[in-house]
């Protein structure tokens, strides 16, 4: 008898949090959450960082409150704000373990060359990470990013998207410490 595939542990919306419709303590909650897999040994970064089924392991947030332009990598000031709630996250988990490692995501749209959006996300991926060091004291030692261009949309489509455009969060210690907790 061949059995169904467990079920993921938790709904899909705690898996991916959007952080425009939650509050820090659902954001804490998630970035603070144990892998939901085991994790068998230690990762490289560079492993974590190209291994989509690895970061998968991992719960993330979603930081929607930040609007990209089309092409543009800049957030604005009154934008820039919005990460407050992100950052008070971020610095309650350093309180109590100040060696945790959260990996800042760039995504794009599906428009443009691969080659453009690559280079696209990384500047996003880094103009948060630089904005969370800058205006919130998060240590850059604590934060390391990667863009991704179109590879994972969040809205399947081919046509520009805000949704799309988009910078994720997700604590990767426990993959490069090997830890399942």
């Amino acid at each position: 008898m061949v059995l169904p595939p467990p079920p993921l542990p938790i709904p899909r919306e705690r898996y991916i949090v959007d952080a425009e419709r939650a509050d820090e303590d659902l954001i804490y909650e998630t970035i603070m959450a144990p892998p939901i897999a085991a994790i068998p040994r230690r990762y490289t970064l560079d492993e974590v960082r190209y291994s989509p089924d690895l970061r998968a392991r991992m719960r993330s947030v979603d930081i929607d409150t930040i609007n990209f332009d089309t092409g543009s990598w800049q957030v604005t000031p009154d934008q820039a704000q919005r990460l407050a709630v992100i950052a008070d996250s971020i610095r309650r988990v350093l309180q109590s373990s100040p060696n945790e490692v959260f990996l800042v995501e760039g995504h794009t749209d599906a428009v443009g060359s691969d080659v453009d959006n690559l280079s696209l996300s990384d500047r996003r991926a880094q103009s948060v990470a630089e904005i969370l060091t800058r205006d919130f004291r998060i240590p850059p030692e604590n934060l390391t990013t990667q863009g991704y261009g179109e590879q994972y949309l969040k809205v399947q489509t081919q046509g520009a998207s805000r949704e799309n455009r988009r910078v994720t969060l997700r604590r990767i210690t426990p993959l490069l410490t090997g830890q399942s907790r």
